[in-house]
């Protein structure tokens, strides 16, 4: 990723911020849950992880308070698969009723530009809201590890062999991005293993079967205070509250654009009513001011995000156009 590409990225996630602040603004504290009946019956929430995933963790937390502000059943169904193919056929073919949603990340759009080129399209889906911007973590097995982003980038430039790094999805989702701004600064190369969930990262790097992972705080947190593994660096402008002993890159001398993080919304099949659309992402907001959330937020490092539907897709619309041109280099 050139620098080009990454300062236009940051561009576009600080513009979308702006865009959801001041839409915030307007709406004071969307207190509309209250006034706006969800869609009725069972709300299923697809997941394009397996259950423990960073993703995984966040639905499951935020359904916890809006269950009983919609008065109604929340079920998540964990489909995994094809980087995120399975889900999204799933959310593709549901009625669009509003009943069937799915979680999205940055990978979501990268995956119909690279893998699921062809297979997806943004227009197949409903881009309803956004609701979480979280940076990437490296990490090793405790102990015995990679310690350092210095030790990560000596130990794959001596020709002792490629160092491994496990992550989510194929070449060109938001995690392997991330390292390849990594591989671009420090002029060296790394083996790419890609997987389908947080879960099965850290037991790859638990196991020694990759020499480090690259994940998200929310799902990494318990094995970190468990000690069972280790922080190599966080590609953040400051440490994480909830990981405070752990540098950031900058603080190890490596100067990589922190403004590239995973960020996950809301989405849902194709014609659902803006009307529902706009009811879903005000509840989901409101949910997400939560006092049982906030204390998640914070603990999970995440930075609240608070697009609506109209903001949301013309977000999903420009970072794909900003990875397009990246990728036709």
């Amino acid at each position: 990723m050139n620098n080009k590409f990454k300062k236009t990225v940051s561009k576009t996630l600080f513009g979308a911020a702006v865009v959801s602040l001041f839409s915030t603004a307007a709406t004071g504290s969307l207190a509309v849950a209250a006034d706006s009946d969800w869609p009725t019956g069972t709300v299923n929430f697809v997941m394009h992880t397996q259950a423990g995933g960073s993703a995984d963790v966040f639905i499951r937390t935020l359904a916890e308070t809006m269950e009983p502000m919609i008065g109604q059943q929340i079920v998540i169904i964990n489909s995994p698969g094809g980087a995120g193919a399975t889900q999204m056929s799933r959310v593709r073919s549901a009625k669009p009723d509003g009943l069937t949603l799915g979680i999205n990340t940055l990978s979501h759009f990268t995956g119909m530009l690279t893998n699921l080129n062809g297979v997806f399209e943004l227009d197949d889906f409903a881009w309803i809201a956004s609701a979480q911007e979280d940076v990437h973590i490296v990490f090793s097995r405790s102990e015995t590890g990679i310690e350092s982003v210095g030790e990560l980038i000596e130990k794959a430039g001596n020709g002792s062999g490629k160092v491994s790094v496990g992550g989510f999805g194929p070449e060109g989702s938001t995690q392997h991005i991330a390292i390849s701004m990594l591989e671009n600064e420090a002029d060296v190369e790394f083996e790419w293993i890609a997987y389908n969930g947080t879960p099965d990262i850290i037991a790859a790097v638990m196991g020694g079967h990759v020499d480090v992972g690259i994940s998200n705080l929310s799902a990494l947190k318990s094995f970190f205070d468990a000690g069972r593994i280790q922080g190599v660096g966080v590609i953040a402008d400051e440490r994480l509250e909830g990981l405070p002993d752990v540098p950031t890159f900058a603080e190890q001398g490596v100067d990589i654009d922190t403004g590239w993080v995973q960020v996950r919304g809301v989405f849902g099949p194709a014609d659902i009513p803006m009307e529902t659309q706009q009811k879903i992402a005000d509840t989901f907001h409101e949910a997400m001011r939560s006092e049982h959330y906030q204390e998640y937020s914070r603990n999970a490092g995440v930075t609240d995000s608070w697009m609506g539907p109209e903001e949301y897709t013309e977000y999903a619309r420009r970072i794909s156009e900003v990875a397009k041109i990246e990728l036709e280099r």
